[in-house]
């Protein structure tokens, strides 16, 4: 070992006390089966986990759990400038709520699980430099004195000469000092980064196999990039990507592609250091078409939508979440979940091939949509359950009237329900309300009536009337509505829809016009589940009290 290097070395990183080959034993290779996936989602601690997050935390978890592996979380907090109080509970929190739960990884702002830790990369400082001691020791990293003006300066004349923006070759200033130079500038005090001294060659190419989109050629690295920074000491994404992914074992890398541009620098490190390559899978941004019909990208500060905490408030159940993100993830899942309508996503095997390389479209109302379909599959006291956990955080109010009248409650949301086609009214938890309200007497005040085709005072009159006075039996639904026909041939009204049409000159209107006032009447709704089970669940004592108030409020 060169001397003069080893003084260096150690000038740089004074505190590093063991060497690779100690890390090396202390994390060995997972014990896994053939095929397994190890993989991680690493974001920042800022607290916020938006749409493309999660898409991504969900597709890592999807692809290690479809074949035994180990998914982990891991905290990326060497840009400190980014880091928010409580930002590791604000993540774990977004990602419980979707049932995202990490093998391994951190499980609080202090704790974790897992024997390839530390899984906050500011804590891992000293591996980080024992790493990168190795390098200056063999030669292949160096100190840069550099200051920000100097490779301002640099970068002009790059632009002048139209030559490739970087700090290489020529360019590469500090890579020439000599060790005694180095030395002498880190003794006077003089901040530094530490750059790689690249061995490549840009004329030489190399090829990123990835999962995703194939084979795609670069040519070889020979930037001299910053591994560690002056300021903090902690490591540049680069070469904590290396580290962490070789330690931790990660065999499969799934990140934005705005990463893809790095690629030959992390293949230039694992090649420097004989360590065995993850494979990469670089996704596609999450798009949205705005309202001017500019696809462009999801924003967290534009798009109320990009934070999942949206889909918290909202009352979105998450499974509906999930079977919307494996629609976006792989493009066979919707013809799958077809064929497959009973089954749980668990059984749906996430496949690299079938994630569009272009991204994803972001389609609120499809998820909507996927929702609505969900909701109307759930029993009614799935329904009533998950609703009730909603509104207690939510609507204190409503859950009040829920957890009291429980039973009720929960014959009114299977209206409809038990039947090869299910109503599909319920949007999300937060919009049952608007379609259940009218059956709440604390709600039902102050109440608006719009009739629709049957609406002059003195008809309506005689209709509740005599509803109520001749044609009121719940006694079976048959019955129910013969009453009201009987009722429309007293009046006027056709009870037959045919006759009705053939002469409409000849009725005041027909039975389904007549079923309407009932309708309104009862809930001053025109659009509602069926009449009949909802007169059954309000009672002969209730329907009474409500075409009463109506009467009194037409008079």
């Amino acid at each position: 070992m060169d001397d003069k290097l080893k003084e260096l070395a150690d000038l740089m990183f004074p505190n590093v006390k063991h060497d690779i080959a100690y890390y090396e034993n202390k994390y060995p290779k997972r014990n896994l089966k053939e095929g397994a996936r190890v993989t991680r989602f690493a974001p920042s601690p800022t607290g916020f986990v938006h749409m493309g997050s999660l898409l991504s935390a969900f597709e890592d978890y999807k692809a290690a759990k479809d074949t035994d592996g180990v998914f982990y979380l891991r905290i990326e907090d060497t840009d400190q400038k980014r880091s928010v109080e409580n930002g590791i509970v604000g993540i774990l929190n977004d990602l419980k709520n979707f049932d995202i739960i990490p093998d391994e990884g951190m499980i609080s702002e202090t704790e974790s699980i897992g024997n390839y830790g530390p899984y906050i990369q500011s804590e891992r400082m000293e591996i980080y430099h024992t790493f990168c001691k190795d390098l200056v020791l063999r030669g292949l990293a160096y100190p840069c004195f550099c200051s920000s003006s100097e490779l301002d300066e640099t970068r002009e004349i790059q632009e002048i000469n139209k030559e490739r923006i970087g700090y290489y070759g020529s360019f590469a200033k500090c890579r020439s000092l000599t060790i005694e130079e180095a030395i002498k500038k880190i003794k006077n005090k003089e901040e530094f980064v530490v750059r790689l001294k690249s061995p490549g060659n840009f004329s030489n190419k190399i090829v990123l196999h990835d999962e995703v989109r194939g084979d795609i050629e670069f040519p070889e690295n020979d930037l001299d990039v910053v591994l560690i920074k002056s300021t903090d000491k902690l490591p540049t994404y680069h070469f904590a990507h290396l580290v962490d992914d070789h330690l931790m074992r990660t065999t499969h890398v799934m990140r934005g592609e705005e990463w893809i541009a790095s690629f030959p620098i992390h293949d230039q490190l694992f090649e420097i250091f004989n360590f065995e390559k993850p494979k990469y899978a670089h996704l596609g941004l999450v798009m949205k078409i705005d309202e001017e019909g500019t696809r462009r990208k999801l924003s967290k500060r534009k798009d109320k939508e990009a934070s999942v905490e949206y889909y918290h408030k909202e009352g979105i159940p998450k499974e509906a979440v999930k079977l919307y993100l494996l629609t976006i993830a792989n493009s066979n899942f919707e013809e799958w979940l077809d064929s497959n309508p009973d089954k749980s996503i668990d059984e749906f095997k996430f496949d690299f091939k079938k994630i569009s390389a272009s991204g994803s479209l972001f389609d609120v109302q499809k998820l909507l949509n996927i929702s609505k379909n969900y909701l109307s599959r759930q029993k009614a006291s799935t329904i009533y359950n998950n609703l009730l956990t909603w509104t207690k955080e939510f609507d204190l109010e409503f859950a009040n009237i829920l957890e009291n009248n429980k039973d009720y409650a929960i014959k009114i949301f299977n209206i409809e329900r038990d039947t090869l086609k299910p109503r599909k009214d319920y949007l999300s938890y937060s919009d049952i309300k608007n379609h259940v309200w009218y059956m709440f007497d604390k709600y039902f005040k102050n109440v608006v009536y719009d009739f629709q085709k049957i609406n002059q005072k003195e008809d309506l009159k005689i209709i509740l009337e005599t509803y109520l006075t001749n044609y009121l039996d719940l006694s079976d639904k048959e019955v129910w509505f013969n009453k009201i026909k009987e009722m429309c041939d007293k009046l006027g009204y056709a009870s037959n829809i045919k006759e009705y049409k053939k002469n409409p000159e000849l009725f005041k209107g027909n039975v389904s016009d007549i079923a309407t006032v009932l309708r309104v009447a009862l809930t001053s709704k025109t659009n509602t589940p069926d009449l009949y089970e909802i007169m059954i669940l309000l009672g002969n004592l209730k329907i009474k009290e409500r075409f009463t108030k109506c009467l009194e409020s037409i008079k």
